[in-house]
């Protein structure tokens, strides 16, 4: 018996992939089992890189579709194995993103000739820094694994169309101060309080909604951390704030962090992490498509970061696509409907196939 059955029904796939744990950085199990069940199949090459497995067709179409899943998932709160209840099933990883994979595992076995030429790309490390990402280390030594016309990035959508991605970038804003005694404070200068006014900045701080490309994005400025402080009788002479900016689509990595430095003009801040953004790119020609076909004509702003935006480093335009809900990632009850895991291949498979309920 394989480890994974890709002739068992989607939800069921859904099920075995998440009892298979890949908590980041330990996706090898799973990879493995990935890449022995996609030999099978004749009309695929595959190829592996670490723990990415990439797997095409080889048909001629004069359009080639990139669809792209993280295979790993943050780290499991007693809810592996699986389990069904009432239409859902729970489990680490059951929204994000894994229903995401079994759809892509159930279509590389099922669909041999689709309209498009097929790349289909299963990566690890998502979940956790971006120099690890699998995804990132493809696009930099493998770049012509991912060659395409267009990409779908099977994150959870909840079944909705979601164009491009917000850039996300974090910054530390330091505020300086005296050391002193306590006992003795007025010949001091206390640094957390001198972070109030930071904190009164991101309090009144109003957040932009721009419309990129038709779609309605909202930015967000937050702290995320707060430090400082030296002892329990020392007036502290250093404090940090740390802010999350999430910005949209239509301001660069540069122009995001002038406008930090904009924001918290008179303070030191450094950049300690950066990712840039990614336009919608719904009016080209297969986006145009997917949104007809797949999403019956909606489509919607990705209000987070995906790695939507590594494939717009690549030239190649992008949406996300899945049956999760995002609201449910990394929660310890996560779910995913079996229904909306079922709906989700049925839309792929009508796109990629132009019929329904064939090549089963």
């Amino acid at each position: 018996m394989p480890v994974l059955d890709l002739t068992a029904d989607v939800c069921d796939l859904t099920a075995r992939l998440v009892d298979i744990e890949s908590v980041s950085g330990h996706e090898a199990a799973l990879a493995d089992a990935i890449e022995q069940e996609l030999r099978r199949l004749p009309h695929l090459t595959v190829e592996r890189d670490g723990d990415a497995v990439v797997a095409r067709t080889a048909l001629g179409r004069a359009r080639r579709a990139v669809l792209a899943g993280h295979i790993d998932t943050v780290p499991t709160a007693d809810n592996v194995p699986s389990h069904v209840a009432h239409d859902r099933l729970y489990g680490c990883g059951t929204s994000d993103m894994k229903s995401g994979v079994a759809v892509q595992l159930k279509l590389a076995a099922t669909v041999p000739e689709p309209v498009h030429d097929l790349t289909y790309v299963f990566y690890e490390c998502e979940e956790i820094e971006a120099e690890r990402n699998g995804l990132r280390r493809l696009a930099r030594t493998r770049p012509e694994w991912l060659t395409g016309d267009f990409a779908v990035l099977m994150e959870p959508t909840d079944g909705v169309i979601e164009g491009g991605c917000q850039g996300t970038m974090r910054v530390e804003v330091t505020v300086p101060g005296r050391r002193a005694h306590s006992a003795r404070s007025w010949m001091g200068d206390n640094a957390i309080h001198g972070a109030a006014p930071v904190l009164e900045i991101l309090r009144a701080y109003e957040a932009r909604r721009p419309e990129v490309e038709g779609l309605r994005f909202h930015e967000g400025l937050n702290a995320v951390f707060i430090s400082g402080g030296v002892a329990g009788n020392v007036i502290p002479d250093e404090c940090v704030v740390t802010v999350n900016y999430r910005f949209a689509p239509d301001r660069t990595v540069a122009a995001a962090q002038a406008h930090l430095r904009e924001v918290f003009a008179g303070f030191d801040i450094r950049v300690t992490d950066v990712a840039a953004a990614a336009r919608p790119g719904l009016d080209h020609p297969a986006a145009e498509t997917f949104v007809a076909e797949v999403g019956e004509g909606q489509a919607r702003a990705k209000l987070g970061w995906t790695d939507v935006a590594r494939m717009a480093e690549l030239g190649i335009p992008a949406v996300n696509y899945g049956p999760g809900d995002p609201t449910l990632a990394h929660t310890k009850d996560e779910f995913v409907r079996l229904a909306a895991v079922t709906e989700a291949e049925r839309r792929m498979r009508r796109w990629l196939t132009g019929r329904e309920g064939e090549d089963r």
